[in-house]
C-alpha cells in the first residue's frame, strides 16, 4: 500500500473501531495520518487520549473539538494545546499564568488573543518586555480599561493595535486621531531596529526582517502612525465627529477606512462618492448605510466606475438594480437585495421583460412553487440556467430544460438536489459531453454507479466519483491503485470500501504497491 492511503483509510466513515486503533498505532511515525484521524467524528475517549499522545497538531484539532480537557496538555510539554484548551474556554487559570511566562514569544503573543484571562494575566502580558505581546494584547484585550491605558502607550506599535480594538473607549480612540490629551509616542519598531530617517524596502530580500513593508520613520514614526489612523477611521467604537475630521485627510487609503463606516452623515458619504481614488467611492457604493438619494444618484452616472458594487448594496431600490442589470454584467450570484426581496416584489421582478432582471430572481432558490416553474419555463437559457438547480423542480420539468436549451444548462441541471437517477445517466452519458456536468454528478448523492462511471474520464471529477458510496465495487477496487495519489486516497476513504479490504490494505504495510 502506497502512504497515501493511509489517510484516505482514516476518513472512511465506516473504518470499524478495531482497524481505526490499528491505524492510530501508526499515527506515530505519521503526522499526515495523526491529523487526518483527528478530524474523525466517532473517537471514543480512548482513541482521543492515544493520538493526542502522539503528535501535537492533532492535540491541537482535538482539543478545538471539545474531546480534551485541562488535565489532557501541561503548557510546559505541550503549550498550544493548551492554548487550544484556552480558546475554547477549557483551560485553567493556572495554565494562563504559566504561558503568560513561557520564554517564547510568539507563545505569550497568541495567549493574548484567549478569552476570560484572569486580570492578574492580563497585567502581565501589558508589561511584557517584548513589544509585540503588548501590541497583540491592546488589540485583543476586552477590557476596556486595560484597552485605553494601551491606547496611550510610548510605543506606536501598541497605539496602533488599541486603534484596532472595538473595546478602547470612545474618548481614546479620537485621541488616537486628534492627538489631544496624549503625549506623542516615542518609538515604533522601524526606529527600534533601524537608523532613521529609514524607509523598508517592500520587498527585502533579508530573511529575519520582520518590519511590514513600506514601514518608514523619519522620527515621527509616520508609517505607524498612518496605520493607526487607518484603524481608528473603520472602529465603529471611535466617535463619529473624530473619525469624520479624516475626510479630508491627503491618504487615500485612510478615506478608504472611513468609507467603511455605517454611521456617517450622508453629506460625507456624498464627499466620499465623488472622491478621486476609485477604491473608496466603491466602497461608499456598497455601503448599506447610504441613502436612496445618494444611491439613485450614483446610479444616474454622476459618479464613475461603481455600478457593480451598487448592485450588491443590499439597500439598492429595485428599480434601480433592474436598470444596472441593464448596463453592467452581473454574475450567478444571489444578490443581496434579491435575498431579502418580498413575494411581491419577486413576482414584479420575474415579470420584467428584460431577462436580465428575471435571471436575478432566478438566482434565489426559496422561491413560490409557481413562480419557480414558471421560471423554469422562461425562453431565455441564462434564466433557466439560474433557477435549474432550484430544489422542488419536477423531473419532467427538469428534462424539458435540458431538451430546449441542452448543454448550456447541463450542468445545472445536475447540481438541482433533487434530479432523479435516470435524469443523472442520461446527462451523464449526453453527447457532447459536458465537464462540468460529470463534477456536478461524481458529487450528487443520487447518482447511480451508471452515472458514475462517465464522470470518471474527467480529472476534476474522478476524485469525487471515487468517494461516492454508489461505484461499482470492482471499479472501486481498481482506483486504489490510481496513479493519482488523490483519486486512490478518495477510494481509500469510500464508506462502500468492503471491510475485508480496508483490513488488507492495513495488512499489507506501506511498501506493498508504493512502487511504480
Amino acid at each position: 500500500m502506497t502512504p497515501h492511503l493511509l489517510p484516505g483509510l482514516a476518513a472512511n466513515p465506516a473504518l470499524p473501531a478495531e482497524l481505526l486503533d490499528r491505524l492510530i498505532e501508526r499515527a506515530g511515525s505519521d503526522p499526515g495520518l495523526a491529523e487526518a484521524l483527528s478530524e474523525r467524528a466517532d473517537l471514543g475517549p480512548a482513541q482521543v487520549a492515544a493520538l493526542a499522545a502522539l503528535d501535537e497538531h492533532a492535540a491541537v484539532r482535538l482539543a478545538h473539538a471539545g474531546l480534551l480537557t485541562a488535565a489532557d496538555a501541561h503548557p510546559a510539554d505541550r503549550p498550544s494545546v493548551a492554548l487550544a484548551l484556552l480558546d475554547e474556554g477549557a483551560g485553567t487559570p493556572a495554565y494562563a499564568r504559566l504561558l503568560a511566562a513561557h520564554p517564547d514569544r510568539r507563545i505569550r503573543e497568541a495567549l493574548t488573543s484567549r478569552p476570560g484571562l484572569p486580570l492578574d494575566v492580563l497585567d502581565t502580558l501589558a508589561d511584557d518586555p517584548e513589544v509585540g505581546v503588548v501590541a497583540e494584547l491592546a488589540l485583543w484585550t476586552t477590557e476596556p480599561s486595560l484597552a485605553a491605558r494601551l491606547a496611550a502607550h510610548p510605543h506606536a506599535e501598541v497605539r496602533r493595535g488599541a486603534a484596532a480594538n472595538e473595546a478602547t473607549p470612545p474618548a481614546a480612540l479620537a485621541a488616537l486621531i486628534t492627538g489631544e490629551g496624549s503625549a506623542p509616542a516615542r518609538s515604533c519598531l522601524v526606529c527600534d531596529r533601524e537608523e532613521i530617517p529609514f524607509a523598508h524596502d517592500p520587498y527585502c530580500p533579508r530573511t529575519d526582517c520582520e518590519l511590514r513593508g513600506g514601514a518608514a520613520c523619519a522620527g515621527g514614526h509616520e508609517s505607524t502612525v498612518h496605520e493607526t489612523l487607518q484603524q481608528a477611521a473603520r472602529n465603529p467604537a471611535t466617535p463619529v465627529a473624530a473619525a469624520a475630521s479624516l475626510a479630508g485627510h491627503p491618504s487615500p487609503l485612510i478615506r478608504w477606512a472611513l468609507a467603511e463606516r455605517a454611521d456617517l452623515p450622508q453629506e460625507l458619504y456624498a464627499r466620499l462618492a465623488a472622491d478621486p481614488i476609485p477604491g473608496v467611492r466603491s466602497e461608499v457604493a456598497g455601503n448599506p448605510a447610504i441613502g436612496e438619494p445618494l444611491i439613485r444618484t450614483l446610479a444616474a452616472g454622476r459618479a464613475d466606475g461603481v455600478a457593480g458594487d451598487l448592485a450588491r448594496n443590499p439597500r439598492v431600490p429595485l428599480d434601480v438594480l433592474a436598470h444596472l442589470a441593464g448596463t453592467i454584467r452581473i454574475g450567478p450570484v444571489l444578490l443581496p437585495r434579491i435575498a431579502t426581496a418580498s413575494p411581491a416584489e419577486l413576482a414584479a421582478a420575474a415579470a420584467s421583460a428584460d431577462a436580465r432582471v428575471r435571471r436575478l430572481v432566478a438566482e434565489r432558490h426559496d422561491l413560490a412553487p409557481e413562480l419557480r416553474d414558471a421560471l423554469a419555463a422562461d425562453p431565455d437559457a441564462s434564466v433557466v440556467r439560474a433557477i435549474a438547480p432550484h430544489p422542488g423542480l419536477s423531473e419532467e420539468l427538469l428534462r424539458a430544460v435540458v431538451e430546449r436549451h441542452g448543454v448550456h444548462v447541463l450542468a445545472r441541471v445536475a447540481a438541482n438536489p433533487d434530479a432523479p437517477p435516470g435524469l443523472l445517466e442520461d446527462l451523464a452519458r449526453h453527447d457532447p459531453p459536458v465537464r462540468r456536468a460529470y463534477r456536478a454528478i461524481a458529487g450528487h448523492p443520487r447518482a447511480t454507479a451508471a452515472a458514475l462511471l462517465p464522470c470518471l474520464a474527467d480529472e476534476r471529477a474522478r476524485p469525487l466519483a471515487a468517494r461516492h458510496p454508489a461505484l461499482a465495487p470492482a471499479v472501486l477496487l481498481g482506483l486504489l491503485a490510481d496513479a493519482d495519489p488523490e483519486v486512490a486516497g478518495a477510494a481509500a476513504a469510500n464508506p462502500a470500501l468492503p471491510v475485508g479490504v480496508m483490513a488488507g490494505l492495513l495488512a499489507a504495510g506501506p511498501r506493498v504497491g508504493g512502487e511504480r
